[in-house]
């Protein structure tokens, strides 16, 4: 009877912890924040900024030195695109930099005095495409219009000048492989579709790590002795102790990981390939993983707003270290040992392959397994750093004990004393 009244306070003391765990998250506005606000309304706000996908009437500046019919028929061709808009004509490189500067065009298209007479002699002509790199939605825009617009004149003046004789010669002339260009996994070609679901999938590990280290900070705080681990009964066995705090942590981001992976890609109509039930197997280790790596964070920082530091700093190179915004053939081994000690790395990959690209549970079997063995090693890590917490608690309360009981002895010895005297 003595094991399952064992088992059962076991139980009782976790639940203990978990009560208490949640009413801490539900008082304290910092944590609320984190664990609530910032999942429910960041993601919108993300969203809805790069919602259109890409960017259209981007303002351009020419500078014409050539002045020909060819110069102008280019300039117009730019101007009718959906993507660029021709904002005036400059009269040289200094007029077009100064409106560049003031923001008042995003690019300059610069044609050669020598573009009309290179065509003429059957050389090949240049123009010079100048882009403000500060957005790359209007580089992007600038440039491929220039691109497409060049290789439509191209090949007019091709079709020109091979003189074909039926239609059919004239279309092998110009186009001799015909292709279909399809985008794969991203038909809008936006910033939204290819980058967003993995910001997704990082706001849960950051606002997890998050609010744990704030909701560790503040039971520092309200402890007497500045000790994570307070001198109590229920807090007496580290099962108790990750059980109840990870039951807490879990049962709220069981909802957010469901509104961050389901409702907002249906909300902006974002890819949306994999099945609920290859979700819903992935998403079970990655949150466990980040609230394990969050509780082992929190132990380690010990003032709340160094927690914030420390993930805001990390937040945009880990985005980088996943392989989504930047390849990940292209990322140095150095880095890449690094980011695998993070739940994202391998949380994003499988999220973006499954709810991007389509793939299934099998096709992200490494992805998984790994999630897997950081939740295992992270919950033994969490398990021994917590312990190291109790018996520094213990070994605090000891001292705190032997210096009372010193004191006690040193006032019954000046008592004693005053009675024979």
């Amino acid at each position: 009877m003595s094991i399952f009244r064992n088992i059962a306070e076991v139980f009782s003391d976790a639940a203990y912890i978990w009560r208490q765990e949640m009413r801490q998250v539900f008082r304290d506005e910092g944590v609320l924040i984190f664990f609530i606000i910032v999942p429910l309304a960041y993601p919108l706000l993300y969203s809805w900024i790069y919602n259109n996908e890409v960017v259209h009437e981007v303002p351009v500046v020419v500078v014409d030195d050539s002045h020909s019919a060819l110069s102008r028929q280019f300039v117009r061709m730019c101007d009718a695109s959906s993507d660029v808009k021709v904002l005036c004509h400059a009269a040289d490189m200094d007029e077009a930099k100064s409106l560049v500067s003031r923001q008042l065009a995003k690019g300059i298209y610069h044609i050669p005095s020598e573009f009309d007479l290179n065509i003429s002699r059957m050389q090949q002509a240049t123009i010079g495409i100048y882009c403000d790199m500060s957005l790359i939605l209007t580089y992007k825009a600038i440039y491929q219009t220039a691109v497409a617009v060049s290789g439509t004149m191209g090949a007019g003046i091709q079709m020109k000048l091979s003189r074909p004789v039926t239609k059919r010669e004239a279309e092998i002339t110009v186009q001799p492989l015909a292709y279909d260009d399809v985008a794969v996994f991203s038909p809008a070609g936006g910033y939204g579709s290819a980058v967003l679901p993995a910001v997704l999938i990082l706001i849960l590990q950051q606002t997890l790590v998050l609010g744990i280290g704030l909701s560790a900070g503040t039971a520092r705080e309200n402890n007497r002795y500045h000790e994570l681990i307070p001198i109590d009964r229920h807090y007496q066995g580290v099962f108790r102790i990750i059980s109840g705090k990870a039951l807490c942590y879990l049962m709220i981001y069981a909802v957010m990981g469901a509104y961050l992976t389901l409702v907002v890609p249906k909300i902006f109509s974002f890819p949306a390939l994999a099945h609920w039930q290859d979700l819903l197997a992935m998403m079970v280790p990655y949150t466990m993983a980040c609230i394990f790596f969050g509780m082992i964070v929190s132990c380690i920082v010990r003032y709340r707003e160094n927690v914030m530091l420390l993930v805001v700093f990390v937040s945009l190179p880990l985005l980088f270290m996943t392989g989504v915004s930047w390849p990940q053939s292209s990322i140095p081994p150095f880095w890449q040992s690094i980011s695998w000690l993070f739940p994202s790395t391998f949380g994003v990959r499988a999220y973006v392959r499954m709810n991007t690209m389509g793939a299934t549970l099998n096709d992200v079997a490494l992805e998984y397994r790994l999630l897997w063995v950081q939740t295992v090693f992270y919950c033994i890590v969490a398990c021994l750093v917590y312990r190291h917490q109790i018996v520094i608690s213990r070994r605090n309360a000891l001292v705190r004990l032997d210096r009372i009981g010193r004191k006690l002895e040193v006032i019954e010895q000046i008592r004693r004393r005053k009675q024979k005297k």
